[in-house]
């Protein structure tokens, strides 16, 4: 019945608007505007309308780009290693680790983000360059980044998979080749890194599983008794200040 009284509802609201569509003028003038409207005329910017369709077709391809393309792969695995090492599976909670590695891709990205503005955006946005250029040089900092972090073996796999031309230098390696080689090889990195993290936790779980078999007390749970020590450890190592630096300072 609910769902009987929404749908009359929308229809009816859908029968308002065209109603009122159609009585502000008696004949329909529905036009679509690109440039100054000459066909003769090639140099014309997108209308607004136009800008703002493009505007939210980018926006939608964000989060893609921004887990693909930058090291907000490395850092979110990194930190959910660490809280699975830690034995808490819920803490922090994920909003906060997409949160955290969210800000830290920005810090680690600045610099290319920067770069990217600076020949790109800015140029584009005073129209001192057309659409295809600022696209292009944005491109190039986001290239140089991931090469830089991509290892050869990973791209040389893909790049013999692609079973294309092979690329006399690394800037005609094409990007559809360099993306998932550069994903691969941050996978690569932040399961090496994560495996280095659980080592002094897996220890603190062996000697407290150690010590609770030679008490002979073996129906107590060694994770709850493990887990005051590890958070202990961490905390006076400073283990957030030293896992930040070292993701941040993985990337050279």
């Amino acid at each position: 019945m609910t769902r009987r009284r929404l749908g009359l509802l929308i229809l009816l609201a859908l029968t308002v608007v065209v109603v009122a569509g159609c009585s502000t003028n008696g004949n329909s003038d529905i036009s679509v505007k690109v440039g100054d409207g000459q066909a003769s005329n090639g140099n014309g910017q997108f209308s607004l309308s136009l800008q703002l369709l493009l505007a939210l077709t980018i926006l939608s391809l964000v989060p893609s780009i921004l887990m693909l393309a930058t090291s907000f792969t490395r850092i979110v695995v990194v930190l959910s290693l660490l809280r699975s090492a830690i034995g808490i599976p819920n803490l922090p909670p994920n909003q906060v680790i997409l949160g955290l590695s969210m800000f830290l891709t920005l810090f680690v990205m600045a610099p290319t983000l920067t770069k990217a503005n600076n020949d790109a955006l800015q140029p584009y946005l005073s129209n001192t360059i057309d659409q295809g250029t600022a696209i292009q040089r944005g491109i190039v900092p986001f290239r140089e980044f991931m090469l830089k972090e991509t290892r050869k073996e990973d791209l040389q796999v893909f790049i013999d998979l692609s079973k294309g031309p092979r690329p006399a230098t690394t800037d005609d390696v094409p990007i559809e080749v360099l993306l998932p080689a550069f994903v691969t090889s941050e996978l690569k990195t932040a399961f090496t890194m994560g495996f280095l993290l659980y080592i002094p936790f897996l220890i603190i779980d062996l000697v407290v599983a150690s010590a609770l078999m030679s008490m002979g007390m073996v129906m107590v749970s060694p994770t709850q008794i493990a887990l005051p020590f590890k958070l202990l450890l961490f905390v006076m190592v400073d283990g957030w200040v030293l896992v930040v630096q070292s993701l941040v300072r993985s990337f050279g």
